[in-house]
């Protein structure tokens, strides 16, 4: 998972270097998209439009995995992960980064762990359950607007290797 941490970063770092270049003009995404797609450097490698596209993709994925788990508490991890990978991640990514997927799925810590990892304070984990469904509810129309802008400057459909 460390590798997925610092490519989070990384996209994180990437777009708070770009607003510190004028916090005042790039206060927002949108404005930063608009710069780069003038520029004609939206879609590359290093661009903060692909940056909040794989920040995106990710939130997604752990919205999807979390939503997943709440509904499905004893359920496998490792079938949980592959399933919101399926349906989240897969669609936008290459050979090369399917593959890494299946390595790091082998990596996928068991439910206990993962349950105590992300603060499960009581055995039957309704606790738990009730803060995954707020987080949702709250994430998924936040994501909806995201989206919404990435297609407003043609990064909806971006893929990786």
């Amino acid at each position: 998972m460390a590798v997925l941490r610092q490519d989070i970063d990384q996209n994180i770092q990437r777009l708070e270097k770009f607003y510190e270049t004028d916090s005042c003009v790039y206060s927002n995404l949108a404005e930063i998209l608009k710069k780069e797609k003038e520029e004609g450097t939206s879609k590359m490698v290093a661009s903060c439009g692909r940056a909040l596209f794989w920040l995106t993709r990710t939130m997604d994925f752990t919205a999807g995995l979390l939503r997943l788990l709440s509904k499905e508490m004893s359920s496998k991890m490792e079938e949980l992960v592959e399933e919101c990978y399926m349906t989240t991640l897969k669609p936008h990514h290459g050979w090369i980064a399917s593959a890494a997927f299946k390595v790091c799925l082998k990596l996928v810590p068991d439910n206990k762990t993962f349950m105590e990892a992300i603060g499960a304070r009581d055995e039957s984990y309704d606790t738990l359950r009730e803060d995954i469904d707020t987080l949702s509810s709250l994430l998924t129309p936040i994501l909806k607007e995201i989206y919404f802008v990435l297609e407003q400057y043609g990064l909806s459909r971006l893929r990786s290797m």
